[in-house]
């Protein structure tokens, strides 16, 4: 698709590969356009041992999912219904309410949406040798299980999908060279930027690294700063439309 002129600014997204759809409809409603610049793709799970993985995590005393993406595996998986005496929590909004869409009526979230939020939750307090089940991806909230696990969590991790690597796009690599407007960086995953910083040419990366960041956490900022970006903010929040209201402010 052409457009007849640039907009006013650009972000550029390191989200999953089909999974831009809520930054650029938070990106449209400041006039700004999203350069996607996926370091993966995202795949479900549906092997037998992810399904055992998850029929042990939706049976623990507390059942906490890091993202909507993981209620979407765990769907695909199995049937799971909440029991007498479950605590389900999810890391945010769409979390919860991609648990409630999945029959889970009593969702626990915390008003700050990241692992440090949850780990403020009066259910996540007191848990020495409680069972608790853990449904996300390999290499996913990493800081959560080990905190769980420093609380004395008994940890069921169900990893109910994958991030497969890509290759970046030689052609958006190309795009990120040309810009016509100014852009920003979208950080709600240190990951997906470790991933950027291993693979992205010089060039680009020099780019990149000039460019205003966004950050979801206090944990983002510190990392956008030690990978050598110069100019980092924290957004309210890691729903893409309170990165793009951060990222408004700095392009008025």
């Amino acid at each position: 698709m052409a457009f007849a002129e640039p907009p006013a600014w650009y972000v550029i997204s390191l989200r999953p590969q089909g999974e831009h759809g809520a930054m650029r409809r938070a990106a449209a409603a400041h006039g700004a356009r999203v350069v996607a610049l996926s370091p993966w793709r995202l795949q479900l799970r549906g092997d037998a041992t992810a399904r055992d993985a998850l029929r042990a995590a939706v049976a623990a005393s507390r059942v906490l999912f890091t993202s909507p993406v993981a209620v979407r595996a765990a769907v695909a998986l199995m049937e799971f219904q909440s029991q007498p005496g479950q605590d389900w929590i999810a890391v945010g909004s769409g979390t919860a309410r991609a648990l409630h869409q999945a029959g889970i009526d009593s969702v626990q979230a915390p008003a700050r949406m990241d692992s440090e939020g949850l780990l403020d939750l009066p259910a996540l307090q007191t848990l020495d040798g409680v069972p608790v089940g853990l449904v996300t991806a390999p290499q996913g909230r990493d800081v959560l299980a080990t905190e769980l696990r420093a609380r004395g969590a008994n940890l069921l991790r169900a990893d109910v999908y994958t991030r497969v690597p890509v290759t970046l796009s030689s052609r958006t690599m190309q795009r990120l060279r040309t810009l016509d407007a100014p852009a920003g960086l979208a950080l709600s995953s240190g990951a997906a930027l470790q991933h950027v910083l291993a693979h992205a040419p010089a060039d680009v990366l020099c780019r990149l690294q000039a460019m205003p960041v966004v950050a979801a956490s206090q944990r983002l900022m510190n990392l956008a700063r030690d990978a050598g970006f110069a100019e980092v903010t924290l957004a309210e929040g890691p729903l893409p439309a309170q990165i793009l209201a951060a990222m408004a402010r700095r392009f008025r």
